[in-house]
């Protein structure tokens, strides 16, 4: 039996604590053997009043129970200590003296125990044992007696030895009342024995005083202090009967009675429980029903307790509140029920319609006073969003379960990309959560439907895949992002260029000619593959083309003709990005001219009349078309004027315009190719009138009355006979012709006798035919008598009284008249730059002026004046001086407003307004005069057209002094000019940065390339420029180039002690202005240093890193990429991409397996180095724990169950070189032994397969899959009562297999099939 107290007490050094102590102590004497009883007890010691937050007092989690023990036999104590710091423990006796050598104490790793054992116990053996923790927190002690008890073989065998050493010593046999005494601690099995051993023969004397003694002594050992109370409870309460007894035995037997039956407390499972608390005895039933009701009785010794338990049962009902629930996504959501009430009934939860049932996303529990039923589901989806139902007999409830969605995050964005035409394209991203729909924008435009683009998602990545990308291709591509019950968008945005591609051609075209009928092939080789090109005919692109086809092999592009016809006939292009070839395919077939054509030819001449168009055509056949030749009297026809050759694809024609007499002849036409040659012969006859009579006419006889004339007949009559000879004379100065005779065409002599004597004739002579006149032969002038000579020539003529209509000119007589008196003057006139002149009178003039009227506004005149005698018209006179049409022109007058508009260091703009008087001007005079000088110079060399002007190439800051004048035809105006000088400079501005020219004001660079600011300005007078770097003036290795608008900083090759922010600050006399620009210089990072591992909870590893020093300094996000790696395989394996910190813990690590482990800084730049873990580390295996089940005396065996299967095994697919875990849940007892199989081969014993069977779960770890990993996996659990099968399939897939992937998904929807 135990009692317990709570005791506590306070001083000023240290506050002790009595948790808990339990003792009993009993002494019994009976022939110098000492027993001891079971005693345990605890304290517990704090020393400071304030323990720092994770820290504590020891304290022993496991505490240790009293043995009893035979002598001779083995002992052990057992006790799990907790604390920290970690205490220290060590074994003490109660008595004091040192613990006995059979003894030995330790501590046992893999159960975390400490242990005392115990061999060979002996009487003296027997103790109370301290074990005693301690840290600087405090101590806390365990007591637990020992007790050791006699075996009567030692003490036989004792008794043997003592007999050989000593002689038997005589002993008084015990009177009555020792011998009473001697019994009275002792069992009623050894009464014979002990009243032997001391001699005592009153055997059954002394059994009856002893029955007497116990009489009396059970009369007064049971005192009732407190008697058992009726009680009247609710059904499904807990019910405590409890009486308080004063007892002198302590060893009494006590049982419990329902009505007239005893309860056998070891046998309900829990339902009974006897307590005891010092003298406080107690019953204890749990969960009382209407079965429970009646009266309990407690018999001790010879007393009889007994009390009436009333059970009253009321109606079940919900005693909860059913509110809606909102839970976070990837949370877990809990439903709790409490009833009024235990009850037998089953309870179903429902969502959906469909029963809820435990597995891995459900879990469906109940309370240990079985009123609370909770519902636990695991992960919660948009999915399980909806209505869940409880029912438990008549009463249902249903409460509402709302799913908040987690923000969608990027963990990797688009990023630009860059490729060229006709590559692949790539771009992806990578979302926080895998259940999200996706749609991709072009610039703004869905082409999640497009077919041009592939589209791929595997978990948390989305990519698109372009294929074969165009120019067409580039822009803004964007992923949209949303999820269920999230109206929020998230976007993400990366540009794609496409770079054009060109070709150069590495084998061109040739030309080619085949005949008609036969097959051809034009062909062009690039240097590259992916360029494509067009064919094109005659410069048109080749669509649709009978008998021809297009062909591409690689970089090789061909046009196949299977038969060559008229219409495959022409120039070929082949024309791709950056190449081109040209090529002509021609039909070859000989000339030929049709027979017929030839015969009808030779039989008479072409005949044609002088003037008309001959034009003789020849068809043909021939391809290519032949080279077509005339010849004309053995001579090739050249083309001109009047000949034309005209050619066709199937004939040609030599056509002659205004044929002449000498165009008759042979003409023959040649037809020449490459194939062949062909002749065609003809006579061409062309009939003219004839030509004109031959050589110089004589003049037998010229006098005043008759004039005789002689010539010989025409060189060619035209093809016709002279018939006749007309003559024709007009006398000097006259134009007209008058005929005066004609003569037979045999007669070539003439005698005119109707002349004037002194006259000057001229004669011509034409001869006749059927075709019409000849040409005239023409005579010189012949005079009848003697000669008179013409006027000499007038004097230069001069012009005046001009108007925009009129003129006069007037000239003087010419100084020699020719031998005879003037008839008059001939005037003509003429336009400037023209040739032809025209007379002015119609009539001979007289007078020596003449009035022009009829003339042209704006036209410039001149004219010539000719006289005219008797013996014809004189030389004409001296071409008068160029005057135009107008009326007089006014000067204009003075220029007004004249002022600046700008100015440079070079140059100076002038405005102005035109005159008002005057007309108007035709240009403007400009001069300039430096200050210092007198003389004025022109700003241009002609007049200046504008009303604005910019002298420029002036002096810097010198001053110039401006005048003008406009000008006319009428003459100059008057000079207009500023009043002050102007300096030749802009006009004063404070400085200013071009805001187009500004940098960004944040720049980052690579450590090692080129910094270069520049920045543009503009200000008047030129500003002073400083560059600062952090507020300190640059000096360094930097190069400040200064201009009068720009400034740059450069810096050739930065490094990370550049960064900081640079200021550029500009000062004239008019103001100031600075601009700065924050500047970074990064780099790839150094790698971190002295990587630590540690396995700080059984099954990961914390890995402990220094941290590198560049990603301090970067802000551009910085981290962290751990990877682990199996020794089993060479590929990394990313644990985790986002580490910001110096430490992480990886999980998820197979017991018995050996990793390395790898650290990468990344920043903006690029990784670092790694930094791997030099020596594999090896998880540690689980150890069986030891444990120690403590059973109640008489407590009754547990059922045995058959092995069966709660949760079987599920098909999986796992992606290959990932790790594969599968699971089932069973039940079975004995506990079943379980053996895996793949196919028929046994693994359970391979090295590379993991697993485990613990708490009724048997789990199989695959790491690293590969292909022949898939296949069929089979559980076996067997134990003596039957056995258990369950299998599953395990199927490997690539990245790549879509079509595999699509099925799966299919599957998966359809089949419980975990991905």
């Amino acid at each position: 039996m135990s009692s317990s107290s709570l005791t506590s007490s306070m001083s000023s050094s240290k506050f002790r604590k009595v948790v808990q102590s339990l003792s009993k102590t009993t002494d019994a004497e009976h022939s110098g053997v000492e027993r001891k009883t079971t005693m345990e007890s605890f304290s517990q010691v704090q020393k400071p009043p304030d323990i720092p937050e994770g820290e504590s007092v020891p304290d022993f989690e496991e505490k240790l129970r009293p043995i009893t023990a035979q002598e001779g036999d083995k002992a052990v104590f057992k006790t799990k200590v907790t604390g920290n710091p970690q205490p220290s423990v060590c074994w003490e006796r109660d008595n004091g003296s040192p613990l006995p050598d059979s003894t030995t104490s330790f501590y046992d790793n893999i159960t975390n125990q400490h242990i005392i054992k115990f061999k060979n116990l002996s009487l003296e053996d027997a103790d109370v044992y301290k074990c005693i923790a301690f840290n600087k927190h405090g101590e806390a002690t365990l007591s637990v007696s020992l007790a050791v008890t006699e075996n009567p073989a030692m003490d036989f065998k004792k008794m043997l030895k003592k007999r050989s050493v000593e002689k038997k010593e005589e002993k008084k046999p015990p009177t009555e009342e020792e011998m009473l005494k001697i019994l009275a601690g002792a069992d009623r099995k050894d009464y014979e024995r002990i009243c032997a051993e001391h001699g005592f023969t009153d055997f059954r004397g002394i059994l009856k005083k002893l029955k007497e003694m116990k009489k009396k002594a059970e009369v007064e050992m049971v005192r009732v202090l407190k008697p058992l109370e009726d009680i009247s409870v609710r059904a499904d309460s807990n019910v405590i009967f409890d009486t308080i007894l004063e007892l002198k035995d302590p060893n009494i037997r006590m049982h419990w009675f329902l009505g007239t039956e005893l309860l056998r407390i070891q046998y309900s499972q829990g339902k009974y429980e006897v307590k005891q608390m010092g003298t406080k005895h107690m019953l204890c039933i749990s969960s009382v029903r209407l079965s429970d009701m009646g009266t309990y009785s407690l018999q001790v010794g010879d007393k009889r307790l007994s009390a009436r338990l009333n059970v009253i049962d009321e109606p079940l009902k919900f005693v909860s509140d059913f509110k809606p629930k909102k839970v976070t996504e990837r949370q877990t959501a809990v439903f709790e029920v409490r009833l009024s009430k235990k009850t037998d009934a089953p309870l179903v939860w429902k969502v959906k319609g469909k029963e809820v049932k435990r597995d891995e996303k459900f879990d469906v529990s109940l309370s240990e006073d079985g009123l609370t039923y909770t519902l636990k589901i695991k992960d919660v989806k948009v999915s399980d969003t909806g209505d869940y139902t409880i029912s438990i007999g008549d009463l249902t409830a249903t409460m509402p379960l709302f799913i908040e969605r987690i923000p969608i995050k990027f963990t990797s964005n688009l990023k630009n990309v860059r490729v060229q035409e006709r590559g692949n394209a790539r771009l992806e991203c990578e979302m926080s959560s895998k259940d999200v729909h996706l749609r991709w924008l072009k610039d703004g435009s869905d082409i999640t439907g497009d077919r041009r683009y592939i589209f791929m998602r595997e978990g948390k990545r989305a990519e698109v895949i372009l294929e074969d990308t165009q120019l067409a291709d580039e822009g803004e591509y964007s992923v949209i992002c949303t999820q269920d019950n999230d109206e929020q968008q998230y976007v993400t945005s990366a540009n794609l260029t496409v770079d054009e591609r060109f070709a150069s051609v590495k084998s061109g075209m040739s030309d080619a000619q085949c005949a008609t009928g036969s097959p051809a092939e034009l062909c062009v080789v690039l240097d590259d593959e992916k360029v494509d090109g067009v064919w094109l005919k005659d410069g048109v692109e080749i669509s649709q083309l009978s008998g021809v086809q297009v062909g591409k092999q690689g970089a090789v592009h061909k046009l196949v003709f299977s038969r060559v016809t008229e219409t495959h006939e022409g120039q070929y292009t082949f024309r791709a990005k950056g190449a081109e070839s040209e090529a002509v395919l021609s039909i070859a077939d000989p000339p030929e001219i049709d027979p017929s054509v030839l015969d009808l030819l030779g039989a008479q001449p072409v005949t044609v009349k002088a003037g008309q168009t001959a034009t003789i055509k020849i068809p043909f056949k021939g391809k290519p078309p032949p080279k077509v030749t005339w010849y004309k009297d053995g001579v090739e026809v050249i083309e001109d004027e009047r000949t034309k050759v005209e050619r066709t694809a199937d004939g040609t024609a030599l056509v002659l315009n205004r044929c002449v007499r000498e165009d008759s002849g042979a003409i023959l036409l040649r037809l020449k190719s490459d194939c062949g040659t062909a002749i065609a012969n003809l006579q061409l006859s062309v009939i003219d009138h004839p030509k004109p009579p031959q050589g110089k006419v004589e003049f037998p006889e010229l006098s005043g009355r008759c004039i005789r004339m002689k010539w010989k007949a025409p060189r060619d009559d035209g093809g016709k006979q002279v018939t006749s000879f007309v003559i024709e004379r007009r006398p000097a100065g006259k134009k007209s012709w008058t005929r005066v005779g004609e003569v037979d065409g045999s007669t070539t002599v003439f005698s005119d006798d109707k002349v004037e004597e002194g006259q000057a004739y001229q004669f011509r002579i034409r001869a006749v035919n059927a075709e019409g006149l000849s040409e005239p032969l023409e005579t010189e002038e012949v005079r009848a008598g003697e000669p008179i000579e013409p006027p000499g020539a007038a004097s230069q003529p001069q012009v005046s009284s001009i108007t925009q209509s009129s003129m006069t000119v007037s000239w003087t007589p010419p100084a020699d008249d020719g031998g005879a008196p003037l008839l008059g003057y001939i005037l003509e006139r003429k336009k400037k730059g023209g040739n032809m002149w025209l007379q002015v009178n119609k009539e001979l003039l007289t007078d020596t002026s003449f009035t022009v009227d009829g003339l042209v506004d704006e036209v410039e005149y001149e004219f010539r004046v000719t006289g005219v005698n008797r013996a014809g018209t004189g030389s004409p006179s001296t071409v008068s001086n160029a005057v135009l049409a107008k009326d007089p022109i006014r000067a204009p007058g003075l220029v007004r407003n004249l002022c600046v508009s700008d100015s440079t260091n070079s140059s100076i703009s002038l405005r102005w307004t035109p005159p008002e008087e005057g007309d108007e001007p035709s240009g403007y005079i400009l001069e300039l005069r430096p200050e210092g000088m007198k003389e004025w110079i022109k700003a241009t060399k002609i007049p200046i057209t504008g009303a604005a002007f910019t002298v420029a190439g002036l002096q810097e800051r010198m001053k110039y002094y401006f005048r003008i004048w406009a000008v006319n035809k009428g003459g100059v105006g008057g000079p207009a000019e500023l009043s002050e000088g102007v300096l030749a400079m802009p006009p004063p501005a404070a400085p200013r940065f071009d805001i187009q020219g500004k940098l960004k004001n944040r720049t980052v660079v690579r450590a090692g390339t080129t910094l270069c600011l520049n920045l543009s300005f503009t200000a008047s007078p030129p500003p002073v420029v400083t560059w600062y770097k952090d507020n300190i003036p640059t000096t360094g290795k930097e190069v400040i180039t200064k201009g009068k608008n720009h400034s740059q900083f450069l810096i050739s090759s930065a490094r990370r002690a550049d960064s900081g922010v640079y200021r550029v600050h500009l000062k004239n006399d008019y103001g100031e202005a600075h601009y700065d620009v924050n500047v970074r210089v990064t780099d790839f990072p150094r790698p971190p240093k002295n990587l630590l591992l540690e396995e700080e909870v059984p099954g990961t590893v914390t890995l402990q890193w220094d941290h590198t020093p560049d990603l301090d300094d970067d802000d551009d996000g910085a981290h962290y990429v751990i990877l682990k790696r199996d020794t089993s395989t060479a590929s990394w394996f990313t644990v985790a991409e986002s580490v910001f910190s110096s430490k992480y813990t990886v999980t998820g690590l197979l017991p018995g397996r050996k990793y390395y482990f790898r650290v990468i800084a990344q920043n903006s730049i690029g990784d670092s180095d790694p930094l791997d873990s030099k020596e594999p580390f090896i998880i540690a295996k689980e150890e069986k724990s030891i444990s120690s089940l403590w059973v109640k005396e008489c407590g009754s065996p547990p059922r045995q169950v058959k092995p069966t299967f709660l949760l079987p095994l599920k098909d999986h697919a796992v992606r290959r070189g990932r790790d594969c875990t599968m699971s089932c849940a069973y039940q079975g007892l004995p506990t079943p032994q379980a053996c895996w199989y793949k196919g028929k081969s046994k693994i359970s014993d391979f090295p590379r397969f993991w697993h485990s069977t613990a708490n009724g779960v048997c789990t199989l770890v695959i790491p690293t899959c590969g292909a022949k990993d898939g296949g069929e996996y089979t559980l076996v659990l067997e134990n003596p009562l039957g056995t258990a099968k369950c299998s599953c399939k395990l199927l490997i897939y690539d990245k790549d297999d879509k079509g595999l992937l699509e099925s799966l998904t299919n599957q998966g929807n359809k089949e419980k099939l975990i991905l």
